[in-house]
């Protein structure tokens, strides 16, 4: 939270690396990422281009509820998704980034946090009205507007399209944030956010993709009175167990 990344003398190779080291991106607050949403969403029915305004809202809700990076969200095909594994469904990460240089590193991505729904409603309302390759699973899951005449399928949305969307919608609902919101502090939004409901750094890790556990903890932004409320919280279990053994 200081721009300051504290040396780690016990395990030196255990630590983030290369061009990360140093940089801090402290994502908005629950109020402001919710506010931002719910405004975004709710403009979609009147956006002067229906589809691509749903497809940048969706694309970034997979950032904020699941830490997807851009590539592995534009990479995603329609047979990625797949809702008969685990209770919520998955995406099939097929092109998440390998550490070093050596190359893609898949995994399974739990649709968890919301995404379920998130995904039926895209598939159910909007991906359809792409084109009719709706249903091929080798169709995008994110198309761009263009057919590709060759493959008969939609072609792939570009990455500059989605951080784009993000950029005016933040501009327009989220001023304070214009120039410094983008998927890769919504990635680290839904970590922070994730690690404040409950979850263990060890599941974040998993489903950041992350090889070092020190990596996801760099992610992690709690709030200022996180360690009041650890505190108090062990000392209440302290207590109750006491209690039992009364």
């Amino acid at each position: 939270m200081t721009g300051v990344v504290v040396e780690q003398p016990i395990d030196e190779f255990n630590r983030q690396s290369g061009a990360s080291l140093g940089k801090v991106r402290v994502p908005p607050s629950d109020a402001e990422v919710d506010g931002l949403f719910a405004s975004w969403r709710g403009s979609i029915p009147e956006a002067r281009k229906y589809l691509p305004a749903a497809r940048d809202y969706f694309a970034a809700a997979l950032w904020r509820r699941l830490g997807l990076r851009i590539t592995e969200t534009v990479m995603l095909d329609i047979r990625d998704w797949r809702p008969d594994l685990g209770g919520f469904g998955k995406l099939h990460v097929r092109f998440g980034k390998g550490s070093r240089g050596r190359g893609f590193k898949a995994r399974l991505v739990p649709a968890i946090n919301g995404a379920e729904q998130l995904i039926d409603w895209w598939l159910a309302e909007v991906r359809h009205q792409f084109g009719d390759d709706w249903d091929n699973p080798d169709a995008p899951l994110l198309p761009s507007e263009r057919f590709d005449e060759d493959l008969r399928r939609c072609g792939r949305v570009s990455d500059f399209s989605l951080r784009r969307g993000l950029t005016v919608q933040t501009d327009r609902f989220l001023p304070a944030w214009s120039g410094r919101l983008t998927p890769h502090v919504l990635r680290h939004y839904s970590a922070s956010s994730l690690y404040g409901s409950g979850m263990d750094l060890k599941a974040i890790q998993e489903l950041l993709g992350h090889q070092w556990l020190s990596t996801t903890s760099g992610y992690i932004h709690v709030r200022s009175e996180h360690v009041e409320l650890a505190w108090r919280g062990a000392n209440q279990r302290v207590e109750a167990r006491f209690a039992e053994e009364r």
